[in-house]
């Protein structure tokens, strides 16, 4: 079974300096239909305007996954970590017992274009860390690449793995899902068909009872993929 959760009905917000979509219920936005998807709390969809960005703010309990779609990202954080993210780099943080973290677009032109993810982790109180790795293009081109879970490059506390495929038009690609398991599909970009049904930018889709995940491009797109118990 596939549910589809169109871009159009995700929730918005748009301040000067930021345009944000919400997949899931998400500060003001509430939705009860939509809070989360089995471990996946959050996928927002945000557009942060040149020189502008998140102050520090706290989190906790929380494994907060980061990937770019254009621009550029500064990150800080108590912990001492920090990074530039660019496209193809993936940002994880585990909030852990508590953490203040910034976010900022240092570009004074341009634009950054991102996807914030959260995933409730498998227990609470766990020791602060963050990671960023990037992934070369000819790894995510016309398949499905691991990235991110608990025997991936980049490690989730959870029960949960992410998949990212970019895709050229016309080409496919697919991805088991195991008897039992669930299947989380966000469109970063582009169009295509996820077993049989259309899905574009911004449409994401919930799958059950289901043995694969079979995309298929109908012009140049990206997708990412969660597997989750």
């Amino acid at each position: 079974m596939m549910t589809i959760r169109p871009s159009e009905d995700r929730g918005h917000n748009k301040l000067s300096w930021l345009d944000s979509h919400f997949t899931f219920s998400f500060d003001q936005y509430y939705d009860p239909q939509h809070v989360q998807f089995r471990s996946l709390r959050v996928i927002n969809e945000d557009v942060v305007a040149p020189s502008q960005g998140f102050p520090m703010h706290p989190h906790r309990d929380m494994e907060i996954l980061t990937w770019i779609l254009e621009g550029q990202l500064e990150h800080r954080d108590s912990g001492g970590g920090r990074g530039v993210i660019r496209p193809g780099e993936l940002q994880h943080m585990t909030a852990g017992r508590g953490v203040m973290h910034s976010e900022f677009n240092p570009s004074p032109k341009e634009p950054v274009h991102l996807l914030q993810i959260w995933i409730l982790p498998d227990r609470r109180g766990l020791d602060p860390e963050y990671e960023q790795l990037a992934f070369a293009d000819r790894d995510l081109r016309n398949k499905f690449e691991l990235v991110a879970g608990p025997r991936a490059p980049i490690t989730i506390h959870q029960d949960a793995s992410l998949h990212i495929a970019r895709l050229d038009g016309g080409k496919e690609a697919r991805l088991a899902i195991a008897p039992g398991r669930f299947a989380w599909v966000q469109v970063a970009s582009g169009a295509v068909q996820v077993n049989g049904k259309a899905l574009a930018a911004g449409d994401g889709a919930a799958i059950s009872g289901e043995p694969e995940i079979h995309a298929e491009a109908r012009e140049p797109a990206e997708l990412l993929t969660f597997d989750l118990a």
